[in-house]
């Protein structure tokens, strides 16, 4: 077992853009958007949590290589459908690419959100009927010799 070796790589411009979302009952999206939550503002919070996780990607994904971010970007956005939308993009000029950041950033963003709001999901039976974080995946790839 080995990293990919990228040596002969050059340094290029590299981008990544993933996306993927949390559906959560009407109720908790109202209370989002009332700035009710307990904890804080879950969007607020998980823009930073994804960022941080961007900036940790090689110590939590085995054979990742470590690379020098020169830029993050967590949107965190509720919508109409009952959800939060994480979209996160990823800068870096490096041998390889930062798909792992962008995807590790919106996994890390949207776990935030459900950990400030879960205890606004339970139903009377204490489960939690219409949470599902899913769709996570990347939307855009760009590499640019400068």
């Amino acid at each position: 077992m080995s990293m990919v070796d990228v040596s002969e790589k050059p340094e290029i411009h590299r981008e990544a853009t993933a996306t993927g979302r949390i559906k959560l009952q009407p109720k908790t999206i109202q209370l989002m958007k009332e700035g009710k939550i307990a904890k804080g503002d879950p969007c607020y919070t998980a823009r930073i949590a994804g960022i941080l996780a961007a900036k940790k990607t090689s110590e939590l994904i085995p054979l990742c290589h470590p690379l020098p971010l020169t830029n993050v970007e967590v949107n965190v956005k509720l919508e109409a459908s009952n959800s939060v939308r994480v979209t996160s993009r990823v800068k870096t000029k490096a041998q390889t690419g930062v798909e792992m950041e962008a995807l590790t950033a919106t996994a890390a963003a949207l776990l935030t959100v459900w950990d400030m709001v879960k205890q606004y999901e339970k139903d009377s039976q204490g489960q939690y009927p219409s949470t599902a974080i899913e769709d996570i995946h990347v939307v855009e790839k760009i590499k640019k010799s400068r």
